[in-house]
């Protein structure tokens, strides 16, 4: 399944009125809340090594738009995003869209670090030393 189609899948119906904070939800939002209640296993692991990070003054929010994207991590006082990336990610088609994303949010001053499954099982320890190192730079 393609992040487009889970996110489709996951959008479902769009609540209206008082169901969607009283019209002031947007679309964007309310996939992100879809997406924060089905993260995938490997987003949880690396979520909860993220949010240890608080108690250095590190705080990280998950599934979070920014600028009609969603991204999987995001520390805003560092302007860091952090992605996990299954196998689709792989494909030209969404390596494409990969790239086009991660230059807007360049554009915007995020530094962007992706991850792929595979990394996050075999070499945790590495992965949160890399993000560290974005943390401390």
């Amino acid at each position: 399944m393609t992040v487009k189609s889970r996110i489709i899948a996951l959008a479902g119906r769009v609540p209206s009125g008082s169901e969607a904070g009283g019209g002031r939800a947007t679309v964007t939002n309310l996939i992100a809340r879809r997406l924060r209640k089905t993260m995938t296993p490997h987003e949880i692991r690396l979520w909860a090594h993220l949010r240890l990070l608080k108690r250095d003054g590190h705080h990280f929010r998950r599934q979070v738009p920014i600028d009609g994207f969603i991204v999987d991590f995001a520390c805003f006082g560092r302007r860091l995003v952090i992605e996990v990336d299954g196998g689709q990610h792989g494909e030209t088609a969404q390596a494409i869209n990969d790239a086009r994303r991660d230059a807007h949010l360049a554009e915007q001053g995020f530094r962007v670090l992706r991850f792929w499954n595979s990394d996050l099982d075999d070499n945790f320890d590495g992965v949160m030393q890399t993000v560290a190192d974005a943390l401390s730079h």
